[in-house]
Protein backbone atom coordinates (compact mmCIF):
# COMPACT_ATOMS: atom_id res chain seq x y z
CA UNK A 1 0.00 0.00 0.00
CA UNK A 2 3.02 1.99 0.71
CA UNK A 3 4.14 1.66 -3.02
CA UNK A 4 1.09 2.71 -4.04
CA UNK A 5 0.83 5.81 -2.27
CA UNK A 6 4.24 6.84 -3.00
CA UNK A 7 3.53 6.28 -7.10
CA UNK A 8 0.51 8.77 -6.54
CA UNK A 9 2.42 11.19 -4.80
CA UNK A 10 4.72 11.03 -7.71
CA UNK A 11 2.34 10.96 -10.23
CA UNK A 12 0.51 14.24 -8.72
CA UNK A 13 4.33 16.06 -7.96
CA UNK A 14 6.36 14.92 -11.06
CA UNK A 15 4.80 13.38 -13.73
CA UNK A 16 1.86 14.66 -14.60
CA UNK A 17 3.12 17.71 -14.28
CA UNK A 18 6.49 17.52 -16.00
CA UNK A 19 4.39 15.77 -18.77
CA UNK A 20 1.75 19.28 -19.15
CA UNK A 21 4.63 21.18 -19.09
CA UNK A 22 6.83 19.30 -21.71
CA UNK A 23 4.10 19.41 -24.39
CA UNK A 24 3.74 22.94 -23.82
CA UNK A 25 7.72 23.22 -24.29
CA UNK A 26 7.62 20.60 -26.89
CA UNK A 27 5.16 22.97 -29.24
CA UNK A 28 7.00 26.00 -28.55
CA UNK A 29 10.40 24.50 -29.34
CA UNK A 30 8.84 22.74 -32.89
CA UNK A 31 8.49 26.77 -33.39
CA UNK A 32 12.13 27.54 -32.60
CA UNK A 33 12.94 24.64 -34.84
CA UNK A 34 11.10 25.45 -37.75
CA UNK A 35 12.53 28.66 -37.72
CA UNK A 36 16.29 27.70 -37.59
CA UNK A 37 16.04 24.70 -40.13
CA UNK A 38 13.83 26.60 -42.81
CA UNK A 39 14.67 30.54 -42.01
CA UNK A 40 18.61 29.58 -40.43
CA UNK A 41 18.66 31.73 -37.94
CA UNK A 42 17.36 31.74 -33.79
CA UNK A 43 14.39 33.73 -33.15
CA UNK A 44 14.53 35.43 -29.82
CA UNK A 45 11.88 36.26 -29.90
CA UNK A 46 9.57 34.02 -30.08
CA UNK A 47 8.82 33.85 -26.22
CA UNK A 48 7.47 36.84 -26.59
CA UNK A 49 5.76 35.36 -29.81
CA UNK A 50 3.84 33.50 -27.37
CA UNK A 51 3.14 35.97 -25.33
CA UNK A 52 1.32 38.18 -27.76
CA UNK A 53 -0.89 35.24 -29.61
CA UNK A 54 -1.85 34.57 -25.87
CA UNK A 55 -2.46 38.27 -24.69
CA UNK A 56 -5.19 38.81 -27.91
CA UNK A 57 -6.92 34.94 -26.76
CA UNK A 58 -6.79 36.46 -23.13
CA UNK A 59 -8.99 39.68 -24.72
CA UNK A 60 -10.77 37.55 -26.75
CA UNK A 61 -11.54 35.42 -24.12
CA UNK A 62 -12.81 38.17 -21.87
CA UNK A 63 -15.21 39.31 -24.80
CA UNK A 64 -16.53 36.01 -24.79
CA UNK A 65 -17.60 35.85 -21.32
CA UNK A 66 -18.67 39.47 -21.75
CA UNK A 67 -21.63 38.41 -24.42
CA UNK A 68 -22.09 35.62 -22.49
CA UNK A 69 -20.46 32.47 -24.15
CA UNK A 70 -18.76 29.57 -22.62
CA UNK A 71 -17.81 26.55 -23.32
CA UNK A 72 -19.27 24.23 -20.80
CA UNK A 73 -16.83 22.86 -18.13
CA UNK A 74 -13.89 23.64 -21.11
CA UNK A 75 -12.40 26.94 -20.60
CA UNK A 76 -13.48 29.41 -22.61
CA UNK A 77 -10.22 30.41 -24.49
CA UNK A 78 -10.13 27.34 -26.51
CA UNK A 79 -13.29 28.89 -28.58
CA UNK A 80 -10.80 32.44 -28.59
CA UNK A 81 -7.87 30.35 -29.55
CA UNK A 82 -8.06 30.90 -33.65
CA UNK A 83 -8.56 34.74 -33.14
CA UNK A 84 -5.04 34.80 -30.90
CA UNK A 85 -3.80 32.42 -33.55
CA UNK A 86 -4.83 35.59 -35.98
CA UNK A 87 -3.58 38.13 -34.09
CA UNK A 88 -0.42 36.68 -34.13
CA UNK A 89 -0.11 35.99 -37.07
CA UNK A 90 -0.68 39.27 -38.44
CA UNK A 91 2.37 40.22 -36.46
CA UNK A 92 4.90 38.18 -37.38
CA UNK A 93 3.98 38.88 -40.91
CA UNK A 94 3.78 41.99 -40.98
CA UNK A 95 7.30 42.00 -38.61
CA UNK A 96 9.11 39.22 -41.47
CA UNK A 97 7.79 42.06 -43.84
CA UNK A 98 8.84 45.48 -42.86
CA UNK A 99 12.44 43.86 -41.06
CA UNK A 100 13.13 40.37 -41.39
CA UNK A 101 12.43 40.53 -45.32
CA UNK A 102 15.22 43.56 -45.91
CA UNK A 103 17.94 41.26 -44.28
CA UNK A 104 17.30 38.48 -46.28
CA UNK A 105 17.46 40.28 -49.53
CA UNK A 106 21.01 41.33 -47.83
CA UNK A 107 21.68 38.06 -47.38
CA UNK A 108 22.64 38.90 -43.79
CA UNK A 109 24.18 36.55 -41.59
CA UNK A 110 22.26 34.53 -38.89
CA UNK A 111 24.36 36.38 -36.22
CA UNK A 112 22.25 39.38 -37.98
CA UNK A 113 19.10 38.38 -37.31
CA UNK A 114 19.60 36.85 -34.02
CA UNK A 115 20.23 40.75 -32.67
CA UNK A 116 17.06 42.21 -35.11
CA UNK A 117 15.29 39.41 -33.48
CA UNK A 118 16.37 40.50 -30.22
CA UNK A 119 15.20 43.78 -30.99
CA UNK A 120 11.92 42.42 -32.24
CA UNK A 121 11.38 40.44 -28.66
CA UNK A 122 11.72 43.74 -27.07
CA UNK A 123 9.09 45.32 -28.93
CA UNK A 124 6.62 42.77 -28.73
CA UNK A 125 7.32 42.34 -24.96
CA UNK A 126 6.57 46.21 -24.97
CA UNK A 127 3.36 45.84 -27.07
CA UNK A 128 2.27 43.22 -24.62
CA UNK A 129 2.80 45.15 -21.60
CA UNK A 130 0.77 48.06 -22.81
CA UNK A 131 -1.81 46.82 -24.09
CA UNK A 132 -2.77 43.97 -21.29
CA UNK A 133 -0.25 45.26 -18.86
CA UNK A 134 2.36 43.92 -16.20
CA UNK A 135 0.21 41.98 -13.76
CA UNK A 136 -0.55 38.00 -12.96
CA UNK A 137 -3.87 36.89 -14.76
CA UNK A 138 -5.96 33.90 -14.70
CA UNK A 139 -8.09 33.23 -17.47
CA UNK A 140 -9.49 29.37 -16.91
CA UNK A 141 -13.30 28.51 -16.56
CA UNK A 142 -15.10 25.95 -16.36
CA UNK A 143 -14.69 22.81 -15.40
CA UNK A 144 -11.27 22.84 -12.84
CA UNK A 145 -10.89 19.57 -12.02
CA UNK A 146 -11.43 15.72 -14.01
CA UNK A 147 -10.82 14.27 -10.58
CA UNK A 148 -9.89 16.19 -7.25
CA UNK A 149 -7.52 14.62 -4.68
CA UNK A 150 -10.92 14.12 -2.51
CA UNK A 151 -12.58 12.42 -5.16
CA UNK A 152 -9.28 9.91 -5.64
CA UNK A 153 -8.76 9.30 -2.37
CA UNK A 154 -12.84 8.08 -1.91
CA UNK A 155 -12.59 5.91 -4.68
CA UNK A 156 -9.25 4.28 -3.61
CA UNK A 157 -8.97 4.41 -0.08
CA UNK A 158 -5.73 5.38 -0.30
CA UNK A 159 -3.70 8.42 1.72
CA UNK A 160 -2.58 10.16 -1.20
CA UNK A 161 -4.72 12.00 -3.34
CA UNK A 162 -4.52 12.05 -7.50
CA UNK A 163 -5.62 15.57 -8.75
CA UNK A 164 -5.67 15.82 -12.37
CA UNK A 165 -6.53 19.43 -13.42
CA UNK A 166 -9.13 19.67 -16.51
CA UNK A 167 -5.93 22.12 -18.30
CA UNK A 168 -2.93 19.54 -18.06
CA UNK A 169 -5.59 16.66 -19.94
CA UNK A 170 -6.38 19.73 -22.38
CA UNK A 171 -2.79 20.52 -22.61
CA UNK A 172 -1.47 16.71 -23.85
CA UNK A 173 -4.56 16.22 -25.82
CA UNK A 174 -4.14 19.22 -27.96
CA UNK A 175 -0.67 18.73 -28.30
CA UNK A 176 -0.60 15.46 -29.49
CA UNK A 177 -3.17 16.55 -32.46
CA UNK A 178 -1.36 19.49 -33.13
CA UNK A 179 2.06 17.46 -33.57
CA UNK A 180 0.44 14.82 -35.51
CA UNK A 181 -0.92 17.79 -37.51
CA UNK A 182 2.35 18.93 -38.33
CA UNK A 183 4.07 15.96 -38.89
CA UNK A 184 1.16 14.93 -41.49
CA UNK A 185 1.55 18.46 -43.06
CA UNK A 186 5.38 17.91 -43.53
CA UNK A 187 5.62 15.00 -44.67
CA UNK A 188 2.32 14.40 -47.05
CA UNK A 189 1.78 17.87 -48.37
CA UNK A 190 3.11 19.34 -51.40
CA UNK A 191 3.87 22.48 -49.38
CA UNK A 192 5.39 20.57 -46.57
CA UNK A 193 7.70 18.32 -48.82
CA UNK A 194 8.60 21.80 -50.09
CA UNK A 195 9.60 23.31 -46.97
CA UNK A 196 11.39 20.14 -46.02
CA UNK A 197 13.50 20.75 -49.10
CA UNK A 198 14.20 24.24 -48.87
CA UNK A 199 15.81 23.44 -45.14
CA UNK A 200 17.84 20.69 -46.28
CA UNK A 201 19.27 22.28 -49.42
CA UNK A 202 18.14 26.00 -50.37
CA UNK A 203 19.85 26.63 -53.75
CA UNK A 204 18.60 23.09 -55.06
CA UNK A 205 15.39 23.84 -53.59
CA UNK A 206 15.30 27.07 -55.81
CA UNK A 207 16.08 25.32 -58.77
CA UNK A 208 13.26 23.25 -58.36
CA UNK A 209 11.16 25.43 -58.67
CA UNK A 210 10.07 26.08 -55.40
CA UNK A 211 8.91 29.78 -54.38
CA UNK A 212 10.98 30.79 -51.21
CA UNK A 213 8.44 33.20 -50.21
CA UNK A 214 6.04 30.60 -50.17
CA UNK A 215 8.01 28.74 -47.71
CA UNK A 216 8.59 31.94 -45.75
CA UNK A 217 4.97 32.97 -45.56
CA UNK A 218 3.99 29.51 -44.51
CA UNK A 219 6.60 29.29 -42.22
CA UNK A 220 5.45 31.96 -40.38
CA UNK A 221 1.50 30.78 -40.32
CA UNK A 222 2.89 27.83 -38.94
CA UNK A 223 5.22 28.91 -35.94
CA UNK A 224 2.38 31.87 -35.01
CA UNK A 225 0.30 28.81 -35.18
CA UNK A 226 2.43 26.79 -32.76
CA UNK A 227 3.51 30.20 -30.23
CA UNK A 228 -0.08 30.88 -29.87
CA UNK A 229 -1.46 27.39 -29.15
CA UNK A 230 1.83 26.52 -26.57
CA UNK A 231 1.40 30.28 -24.72
CA UNK A 232 -2.50 29.71 -24.38
CA UNK A 233 -2.05 26.25 -22.93
CA UNK A 234 0.89 27.77 -21.30
CA UNK A 235 -1.71 30.17 -19.35
CA UNK A 236 -4.09 27.68 -18.92
CA UNK A 237 -2.28 25.49 -16.87
CA UNK A 238 -0.34 28.36 -14.49
CA UNK A 239 -1.40 32.19 -15.30
CA UNK A 240 -1.16 34.65 -17.83
CA UNK A 241 1.87 37.17 -16.92
CA UNK A 242 4.28 38.96 -20.13
CA UNK A 243 7.33 38.62 -18.50
CA UNK A 244 6.66 34.63 -17.67
CA UNK A 245 7.02 34.34 -21.88
CA UNK A 246 9.93 36.44 -21.87
CA UNK A 247 11.73 33.88 -19.39
CA UNK A 248 10.35 30.61 -21.27
CA UNK A 249 12.38 31.71 -23.89
CA UNK A 250 15.24 30.07 -22.00
CA UNK A 251 14.03 26.31 -21.23
CA UNK A 252 12.34 26.34 -24.85
CA UNK A 253 15.67 26.86 -26.73
CA UNK A 254 17.30 24.49 -24.24
CA UNK A 255 14.51 22.39 -25.39
CA UNK A 256 15.34 22.82 -29.46
CA UNK A 257 19.09 22.40 -28.98
CA UNK A 258 18.98 19.32 -26.09
CA UNK A 259 16.63 17.56 -29.17
CA UNK A 260 18.52 18.73 -32.00
CA UNK A 261 18.41 22.40 -33.30
CA UNK A 262 15.89 22.17 -37.11
CA UNK A 263 14.51 18.39 -36.41
CA UNK A 264 11.52 18.34 -35.23
CA UNK A 265 11.08 15.35 -33.33
CA UNK A 266 14.60 16.02 -31.53
CA UNK A 267 12.81 19.38 -30.31
CA UNK A 268 9.53 17.20 -28.93
CA UNK A 269 12.14 14.85 -27.51
CA UNK A 270 13.97 17.99 -25.58
CA UNK A 271 10.79 19.47 -24.39
CA UNK A 272 10.34 16.58 -21.98
CA UNK A 273 14.12 16.12 -21.06
CA UNK A 274 13.62 19.81 -20.04
CA UNK A 275 10.74 19.46 -18.40
CA UNK A 276 11.19 16.33 -16.51
CA UNK A 277 14.59 17.52 -15.49
CA UNK A 278 13.15 20.93 -14.35
CA UNK A 279 10.22 19.58 -12.33
CA UNK A 280 12.47 16.22 -10.89
CA UNK A 281 15.86 18.44 -9.54
CA UNK A 282 13.49 21.20 -8.18
CA UNK A 283 10.81 18.90 -6.58
CA UNK A 284 11.31 17.56 -2.59
CA UNK A 285 11.16 13.93 -2.89
CA UNK A 286 10.59 13.33 0.91
CA UNK A 287 7.08 12.27 0.33
CA UNK A 288 7.65 10.08 -1.74
CA UNK A 289 10.86 8.37 -0.16
CA UNK A 290 9.18 7.87 2.83
CA UNK A 291 6.57 5.73 1.24
CA UNK A 292 9.64 4.24 -0.51
CA UNK A 293 12.24 3.61 2.01
CA UNK A 294 11.90 1.49 5.08
CA UNK A 295 11.52 3.52 8.19
CA UNK A 296 14.91 3.32 8.98
CA UNK A 297 16.01 5.28 6.01
CA UNK A 298 13.46 8.08 5.82
CA UNK A 299 15.22 10.88 5.10
CA UNK A 300 15.24 13.76 7.56
CA UNK A 301 15.63 16.68 5.34
CA UNK A 302 13.40 17.84 1.79
CA UNK A 303 15.53 15.92 -0.16
CA UNK A 304 15.43 18.72 -3.06
CA UNK A 305 18.41 19.59 -4.72
CA UNK A 306 17.01 23.27 -5.27
CA UNK A 307 13.99 25.77 -4.57
CA UNK A 308 11.63 26.06 -7.56
CA UNK A 309 13.01 29.62 -7.79
CA UNK A 310 16.26 27.97 -9.74
CA UNK A 311 14.22 25.98 -12.25
CA UNK A 312 15.50 27.58 -15.28
CA UNK A 313 18.60 27.41 -14.02
CA UNK A 314 17.95 23.85 -14.51
CA UNK A 315 17.51 24.38 -18.48
CA UNK A 316 20.47 26.80 -18.44
CA UNK A 317 23.40 24.08 -17.02
CA UNK A 318 21.37 21.49 -19.60
CA UNK A 319 21.80 23.65 -22.31
CA UNK A 320 25.68 24.10 -21.77
CA UNK A 321 26.53 20.72 -20.97
CA UNK A 322 24.74 19.84 -24.52
CA UNK A 323 26.39 22.62 -26.30
CA UNK A 324 30.11 21.58 -24.80
CA UNK A 325 29.20 17.78 -25.58
CA UNK A 326 26.62 17.22 -27.93
CA UNK A 327 26.24 20.34 -30.12
CA UNK A 328 24.21 18.43 -32.38
CA UNK A 329 21.80 17.72 -29.61
CA UNK A 330 20.26 13.90 -29.33
CA UNK A 331 18.88 13.63 -32.67
CA UNK A 332 21.60 15.26 -34.46
CA UNK A 333 19.81 18.52 -35.56
CA UNK A 334 22.09 21.09 -36.70
CA UNK A 335 24.80 22.82 -34.48
CA UNK A 336 24.51 26.05 -33.41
Amino acid sequence: MDLLNGFVALANFVLIPAIAYGSQLALGALGVTLIYGILRFSNFAHGDTMAVGTMVTVLATWGLQAMGVSFGPLPTALLAIPIGILGATALVLLTDKYVYKFYRAQKAKPVILVIVSMGVMFIYNGLTRIIIGPDDYRFADGERFVISARTFRDMTGLEEGLALRTTQVITVITAIVVVAALFWFLNKTRTGKSMRAFSDNEDLALLSGINPERVVLVTWLIVASLATVAGVLYGLDKSFKAFTYFQLLLPIFAAAIVGGLGNPLGAIAGGFVIAFSEVGITYAWKKVLTYVLPPALEPDGLVQVLSTEYKFAVSFVILVIVLLFRPTGLFRGKSL
